[in-house]
């Protein structure tokens, strides 16, 4: 059976015939509206006889290929005479310059077109003129050239020829991915308890196109759990593309070890981890153009043999693309950019698929294909949601910016002065109430300010002039759009919050329910499979995440439960205004805990501050132990520097003091020894501030759950988080000890997950033979 391909003009000769330099030039947000109009103004002032948007098409049938290649004509002159086939460029470069760039591509996607039109109705000599036009005066400068349609019949066999051996590679890598995945079987003797029943229902959701919610205890092999039923719905074509997206470095690292661990099982597929642009450049001070980065200079010319040479391996992982990239001296990220059009799987950050500055357009703009979405450790999403769809701007990058182009940029200067006047009285109103502010509508008088400057900023921006000032401008730029563009989105799940701050300002659209963008950002794909272990309650995340109607499954623990001693200390109150009285009581508590545990210790507090006040306390009370504290703004190596100190050999009790939501958290593996227990304090509650209270009366008023929605709930899932530390494996051992009033509610306790068995200890012996009793036995 012959195989089917379908390909686009543009695509077709922009794949063949693409080469050069990389050039990241800035086009304005209006560029393509305004093109559009200028399409339209040109072909409304041809002559009769003009015929505007042409459709045009055609088979081509190899031995191995049914080739269907097609696309719309700008315009036909179809009077008297040969026809002329018009190519309508728009442009911002002079038109003489633009003529005489004689561009390949421009000409290229003419003499295709001219082709189909011309061997559709059988013209043996037509015209082909490229139209350019400029976007900001709407000059127009044309080059018409003739052709017979032998000329144009070569043109375009050769095009296909080159089109369809690099097709021939593709089929001949997907016929033999589908063998090794009709082959493939699962990579272990037996799945853990609750692992087949998961890689059931996701197979199930795949084929029929859902959305499933699975809860599933960290250490059951959820990463494989999905990875493997997903991967072998892509032969029979119930997936497309999958995309494992993830909010942590461990995510993605667990992906490409089960893909690893199913490739030494016999699994073919060609998989693509995608690095953010800042983290994989090789000249990150350098702009993207050939001026100043080698690596754009002649970047097409030499992509081609970069992907012929990537393709011999199955594995594109960050690594990976860089050496290749630094090899063949090409961009890594566009690189990583075009081998995602190839790759089966591609594992990327939550952005790529759900924020709308960031999402991938190749795939998700138009109508999409069967792609698949797991999403891994689905309960960070909801937060991330509330930040892809905010927006913000301060006053200081406005008055910073405007200072540096009042002398190049007058008119530029004054539209600045304007949005900073705004700002100023802003302020001048949150100071009056000395309280930040929370208005239910957008800031409808600052937009105009915003468009105007984006307009006087575009068309200064669009010359690509070098210039001290360009960046800063660039970021305000598309803050700015960003906040227009979050603006025109306004509804009742947003409230506008401004607040001052010394010496600035921070304005904020803030969204306070992002169910129904992330519902219809959800529908870029075909299916989706949401998993974490902790997505309690599941209707809680089924409403943030737009999936009301999703389908769940909630696995219980596959551990032994008398491997987990589970404590509640619910006499003390950590409540913020009772933190200074009790902080000496939660230090001792903690004392008995540390000394009565076989290993290594993490300590969890809401916040550094209630943090350093306990370990105040803890560290006077002369505890023989050694102790490690989170930092703010830990970077990598002091992130591995604390992990590194959790060793199964500590020749003295390690403590590690931390903030439940951070990076230790969640997300880490220390496996066995390495950690023996955790203490979670307080019930982790986000501190109230402004936004926490805008979600509590939104929900309030809907669901009346306002408290629920933002306050225990997401408190709750940070506990078990947290508390999910110290379980890994099945033979892990090792006890958790939560501290606060509030675990002795029922709604509290109804939280917890059902195979807990927790112990509420009353005083200080009980305790301590509780602990002795766990580890004796």
């Amino acid at each position: 059976m012959k195989t089917q391909l379908a390909v686009g003009v543009r695509e077709l000769v922009e794949h063949v015939l693409r080469s050069g330099d990389l050039v990241m030039e800035f086009t304005g947000s209006s560029r393509a509206v305004e093109a559009i109009r200028i399409h339209q103004r040109i072909q409304y002032s041809r002559p009769d006889g003009y015929v505007p948007e042409v459709s045009v098409s055609r088979r081509v049938e190899t031995d191995d290929f049914v080739l269907e290649i097609g696309g719309r004509i700008d315009g036909v002159f179809a009077g008297p005479g040969p026809p002329v086939v018009e190519e309508i460029k728009t442009t911002r470069r002079s038109l003489e310059e633009s003529v005489r760039s004689d561009n390949p591509l421009h000409w290229g996607q003419a003499k295709v077109y001219a082709f189909l039109y011309g061997v559709d109705r059988g013209i043996g000599d037509i015209g082909v003129q490229l139209t350019y036009a400029r976007l900001d005066t709407g000059a127009t400068r044309e080059v018409r050239r003739q052709f017979t349609l032998t000329e144009l019949s070569a043109f375009f066999d050769e095009l296909v020829a080159c089109y369809l051996r690099w097709a021939s590679v593709i089929t001949q890598w997907r016929r033999e991915r589908d063998t090794s995945l009709g082959d493939l079987s699962f990579p272990y003797a037996t799945y853990r308890p609750g692992q087949e029943d998961m890689a059931q229902t996701v197979e199930r959701t795949i084929r029929a196109g859902g959305r499933t919610f699975i809860q599933a205890a960290t250490g059951i092999g959820k990463t494989m759990a999905v990875l493997f039923p997903a991967v072998k719905t892509i032969a029979d074509g119930g997936s497309d593309k999958i995309f494992y997206l993830t909010a942590r470095t461990t995510g993605r690292l667990a992906a490409e070890k089960a893909l690893d661990e199913l490739r030494t099982r016999g699994l073919r597929l060609k998989r693509l981890t995608l690095t953010a642009k800042e983290k994989i450049c090789f000249t990150p001070d350098g702009a993207c153009n050939p001026e100043e980065c080698d690596y754009a200079r002649g970047h097409f010319d030499r992509l081609p043999e970069a992907r012929r040479a990537m393709f011999q391996d199955d594995a594109w992982t960050r690594e990976a693309v860089s050496a290749a990239a630094r090899r063949f001296r090409v961009c890594p990220f566009e690189f990583s950019l075009d081998l995602s059009l190839w790759a089966d799987a591609v594992i990327a950050d939550y952005n790529y698929a759900f924020d709308p500055q960031a999402y991938l357009r190749r795939f998700f703009l138009e109508e999409t294909a069967a792609y698949t979405f797991l999403v891994d450790e689905a309960h960070n999403l909801v937060e991330r949601a509330r930040e892809m769809f905010s927006a913000e701007l301060g006053k200081q990058p406005v008055l910073d910016l405007r200072r540096a182009v009042k002398d190049a940029l007058p008119a530029l200067y004054r539209r600045l002065g304007r949005i900073n006047r705004w700002m100023l009285a802003a302020r001048k109103r949150c100071e009056e109430t000395a309280a930040p502010i929370a208005d239910r509508a957008p800031p409808d008088d600052l937009l105009p300010l915003l468009r105007e400057f984006l307009q006087a900023a575009e068309q200064w921006l669009e010359k690509n002039v070098k210039s001290p000032f360009r960046e800063a401008l660039l970021e305000f730029y598309f803050a700015s759009g960003n906040f227009l563009r979050v603006a025109d989105q306004f509804d009742e799940a947003y409230a506008t919050c401004t607040e001052a701050l010394p010496h600035d300002l921070r304005l904020r659209l803030f969204c306070i329910d992002p169910s129904r963008q992330i519902g219809e950002a959800i529908n870029r794909c075909r299916s989706a499979v949401f998993f974490s272990a902790t997505l309690a309650p599941m209707d809680y995340f089924k409403t943030m995440l737009g999936c009301d109607h999703a389908d769940d499954l909630v696995l219980p623990s596959p551990f032994p439960a008398e491997n987990l001693g589970v404590f509640v200390c619910d006499r003390v109150s950590t409540l913020y205004r009772h933190r200074d009285r009790t902080k000496a009581e939660i230090a001792r508590i903690l004392q008995t805990f540390v000394e009565h545990t076989c290993g290594n210790t993490l300590l969890f507090f809401p916040s550094y501050q209630y943090m350093r006040m306990v370990l105040e306390a803890f560290r006077s009370a002369g505890a023989g132990t050694d102790v490690i504290v989170q930092e703010p703004g830990m970077n990598e190596r002091q992130r591995e520097g604390f992990l590194g100190r959790f060793e199964t050999d500590n020749p003295r009790t390690l403590v590690g003091f931390a903030v439940m939501g951070g990076i230790f958290g969640e997300g880490i593996d220390l496996v066995g020894t390495r950690l023996s227990a955790a203490a979670i304090v307080g019930v982790g509650l986000p501190a109230v501030c402004l936004e926490r209270e805008l979600i509590r009366e939104h929900f309030a008023s809907r669901l009346e759950q306002g408290f629920e929605y933002a306050y225990m709930y997401p408190g709750i899932n940070r506990v078990l988080q947290a508390a999910g530390r110290v379980i890994r494996t099945e033979t892990d051992r090792g006890v958790v000890l939560l501290i606060d009033q509030r675990y002795g509610s029922e709604h509290y306790h109804t939280l917890l997950p059902g195979h807990w068995s927790p112990v509420t200890i009353r005083g200080h012996d009980e305790f301590c033979r509780e602990l002795r009793s766990f580890w004796d036995n």
